[in-house]
Formats: structure tokens, sequence, C-alpha cells
């Protein structure tokens, strides 16, 4: 719609002063409404996108073309555009907080195109998630979110798409993000889980299993406040594997120095929330490592949790299991503990690439106390001998639903569909695992996810194939490997909930512990008759 002149009641130029002319853009003070014109002359506009906006929009395209994962595609990323401190954290608060909300800044948008999302190239719709979470989730001035994220465009795309995302970015700007989620719940007529959903960036099948969980193990009002902790930028958490460096603590000890918080629940565990990883004293070595508490928590269970008497007399030293070791996080925990014990660990990783991977993770604890093994996990009864293993750690492939705030991907890239296959495959690689375990010998069954399918129910209907196995109390071991802070953080929740053995088991939460959602069952496979 033109507008008319002061005079003559003629079309207003949309050429400026210096003849130069402009595009219109949509309006911002009332939406849907006729538009005027963009502020800033074609060449004044910004053609070139900032280093930080370009890397997170570099990351998106990778998790969505390429599968990637963001956590291990944006650190690279990073340190190939040499970004520094401050464009670090907001590129990845950028790229973090766009995956995390892609769902609900979707719906937003999808309110604001004249088209369905899916006829929009897919560069277009992430650099539109991106200008979204700008506008809606950070403290980013309403021009310059606009501003940056149309030169990205233009830069990186072309100049066709740029003005459909100025429009679009325009109309999103227009009501804040409660305000959007509360008018597209009502236009939409959804309530419950479906409305927490859409409020807190999960898919509804997600909440409800989340819902199930909670309930489950006590904890069946804390939906929302583990819903907001999925969506909180998560920390990063640090290992000094024991017994590795010089003196005991030495690089924890540094790590303080370097602004890490030493944590108060776990043994040789620390939390750093900011920083170059790389440049702590031990990272280069291997001795001080990535690993999030929860893990750390359930290798240190099974490791120090008591054999049966007959167990402990057997030939030395132990053999340990970690069946299912890839990328190796645990298996070298796992090591440097058998290490101490004088005891034995074989890593199992099927796919060539990853078992490479536990190997250099192993590299930093002797060589004569690991083995690496690349095969499938469940034939592992070739490699058990006539002893058996007397500890093995399943940390099974799931949906990995208790790590969101790391892998927030995760939760739009996944589908109930997922669930079949994964139990299926968590089933047989159990079933192996028992048949490769020593008389009196444990086995931890661990997940990151809790969901009941790949949780509880995994655990019941083992012990229905498997009548034999002795289902122990989880908390036992956990509240023997935790300081007095982590032991009090194992307290909580209903404890007449649930069935006997969810009661049985532990769940971790990260509302709860600041870890993500690991589940732990420990059984021990009775002793043979004499």
């Amino acid at each position: 719609m033109s507008h008319s002149g002061p005079d003559h009641g003629q079309p207003r130029s949309r050429r400026n002063e210096k003849g130069r002319e402009r595009n219109r853009g949509a309006r911002t003070d009332r939406p849907g409404t006729s538009r005027g014109f963009s502020a800033s002359a074609p060449a004044q506009r910004k053609r070139r996108a900032d280093p930080a906006r370009l890397t997170a929009f570099t990351v998106l395209r990778a998790v969505s073309r390429d599968d990637a994962y963001a956590n291990l595609t944006l650190p690279a990323e990073i340190r190939r555009q040499r970004l520094d401190k401050r464009d670090a954290a907001f590129a990845t608060e950028l790229t973090y907080g766009t995956l995390r909300g892609t769902g609900t800044y979707d719906a937003i948008l999808s309110a604001c195109v004249d088209r369905p999302l899916a006829e929009l190239d897919a560069p277009v719709l992430d650099a539109l998630r991106l200008g979204a979470h700008q506008l809606l989730n950070m403290r980013v001035e309403t021009h310059a979110a606009v501003d940056e994220t149309v030169a990205l465009v233009r830069s990186e795309i072309g100049a066709g798409p740029s003005g459909l995302v100025n429009a679009v970015l325009r109309k999103v700007s227009a009501r804040p993000l409660g305000e959007w989620t509360e008018r597209l719940a009502e236009e939409g007529q959804l309530s419950g889980d479906d409305a927490l959903a859409l409020t807190h960036a999960h898919p509804a099948w997600v909440v409800r299993a989340l819902r199930q969980s909670l309930r489950l193990h006590g904890r069946g009002q804390q939906l929302e406040a583990l819903l907001r902790a999925d969506n909180a930028a998560p920390e990063v958490h640090l290992v000094e594997l024991p017994g590795v460096a010089e003196e005991s603590g030495q690089h924890l000890g540094s790590a303080a120095e370097a602004g890490a918080t030493v944590s108060s629940a776990l043994e040789g565990a620390a939390i750093f929330r900011g920083g170059d990883i790389a440049r702590l004293a031990g990272t280069r070595e291997g001795q001080l490592r990535v690993q999030d508490i929860g893990s750390q928590w359930v290798t240190r269970a099974l490791a120090g949790a008591e054999l049966a008497t007959a167990a402990v007399g057997s030939p030395q030293p132990e053999r340990w299991l970690d069946l299912c070791a890839g990328p190796g996080g645990k298996a070298a925990l796992l090591a440097a503990l058998a290490a101490q014990r004088e005891a034995t660990v074989l890593a199992n990783e099927p796919a060539p690439h990853r078992a490479e991977l536990v190997t250099r993770a192993l590299s930093a604890v002797s060589p004569e106390v690991w083995t690496v093994r690349t095969g499938d996990g469940r034939t592992i009864g070739e490699e058990a001998g006539d002893q058996g293993f007397h500890r093995i750690l399943i940390d099974a492939p799931c949906t990995g639903l208790g790590a969101l705030r790391r892998r927030p991907e995760a939760r739009w890239r996944r589908t109930p569909g997922d669930l079949s296959g994964l139990t299926a495959l968590q089933q047989e690689l159990l079933d192996a695992a028992v048949g490769a375990l020593a008389p009196g010998g444990l086995l931890a069954y661990v997940t990151c996810s809790p969901h009941v399918a790949e949780t509880v129910i995994q655990v019941e209907d083992l012990l229905r194939r498997h009548p034999e196995l002795q289902l122990l109390d989880a908390h036992e071991p956990m509240r023997a490997a935790a300081l007095p802070a982590g032991r009090e953080l194992l307290a909580g929740g209903d404890e007449q909930a649930g069935t006997e053995t969810a009661r049985r088991c532990v769940q971790l939460w990260p509302h709860v512990h600041g870890t993500d959602a690991m589940f732990f069952a420990l059984l021990q496979r009775p002793l043979q008759a004499s």
C-alpha cells in the first residue's frame, strides 16, 4: 500500500536525497498493516556476518544437514573463527539456545510466515531460528538481532531471501516469548503436557515420558523444575583420573586456581563455568578431562561395590569389562580405579573409529591395565573365558533424554519410534553380559535416559529372563562413593513411590543432583553351588 505525499496526493518516492532506492520493510509497530520503507539505503546495509553469529549458523547447518552433534562441532568452529572469550560465549549461547528452542521457535515462525516452514530453504529456516532466539530469549536489541541476521543471510545465502527474513523477524519481535506461547496455546487449544511442551521447548512425548519417570521415582511434582533445568546452559564437569598424576589432586588444584569449583558431592570432580578447558593443566595428557559428575559417580559406585565372598577369593587380578566403552570417558576412569585395585579392564566398542577414541582416552593409564576390543558387545562371551568378568559396566545406547542440556538437538532428533530398536539392543547386551558375568560378580546397567522403557522396565524384564540374578540396592554403593554433600543429595523424594525395582535403582536428575539424568541399577550373579 502506497503512502500519499502531503501536497499532491502522489505516491511518496522510494528514492532518498541521493537518488538511491530503498526497499520496503515490515511495520514493527502494527504487524499485519501496511509496510513503510526501510530506514537504511542498500549501500548502508551490513552485508557481512559477524564471526560469532556465523559460527552459530555454521553449527546449525551441520546439525540440520549432517546430523552432527553441536557439542562436538561448536568447539572446532570457535577455534576456526578464532573467537575471543566474549564472542565464543555469545556463539555458544546462540547455538545451544537456538537448538533447545527449535520446536517453540518453529511454532512462532509458522504464525509469521505465509507458507509452511517445510517449503522454506533449510538455510533460511536455520537463520530465522537464530534470529528468533536473539529476539525472544537473549538480551539483544531488536534492531541488532534483525539487522545482523539479515546480514548473515545476505552473506551466507544470498540477497534474495533477505527481505523475507527481515519481514518475518519484525513480526516475531512484535511480542515477547510469553505472549507468543500463550497465544499459540490458546489458538491450538493446548493444555497439560502439550502446553508445557510448547512453553518449555520439549516435544510433548518427551514431557510425558519425564512426568512418568518422575512419578515412578517419587518426584511427581517436579516436572517443570526438570524442564527448566534441561534448558539451562550446561556446566562443564571435570574429572581427575585417580592415581595417574604425580600428586593426588594436583590438577584439580590447578583447575580451581583457574576458576573451577571442586565438587562437594564427589571426590576427584570439579565444575568449570568458563574458559578454555584445553589450557588447564593435565588436559593435554588426559589426566584431567571433561566428564559429567553423574557418569563419574556410577563408575565409582561399580568399582567400589562389594563382591560376593567367593568372588573376592577368585584368582587375581579381578577382570572388569566396559561393554559399551565409546568414546571412552567411563572406561578411562574405570581403568584408573582398576589400577589401584590391581584389576584389569577390557573396553569393548563395536565401531572402529570410536574404538580408536577409547584407546586415546585410556592412554593416560598404564597399558598393563587395559585392553580395547573392537567388536559387537553381544558376542562378548567369546572373551569371557571360564572365569568370566567380576565387574561389568553396560552404559547402553539409549535415547539420551537425560543429557538434553548438553545435546539440545537430541530432543527434536529423537522420536518414540526409536525406542523399539534401542530397547531391543539393550536387552541383547544385558543378556550377553549376564552370560559373561563371573559367579558372585556385579553387573551395572547404566543409561543416560530416564525413560522407564529404557530403565526400570528393562531391569524388570531382565529379572524375569534371569530370575537367578539379585537386584541390589544401588543407593548403598552410590552413597559409599559420595562425599557427605553427595550423600545428602541422594536423599529426598517419596521413598514409598513406585515399584520395588524402582526403589532399588538410582535415578539422578539435573534439577536435583546437578548431573545428567543417569540411571543406575546394580545386579549380582549368585555363587555357584559347591
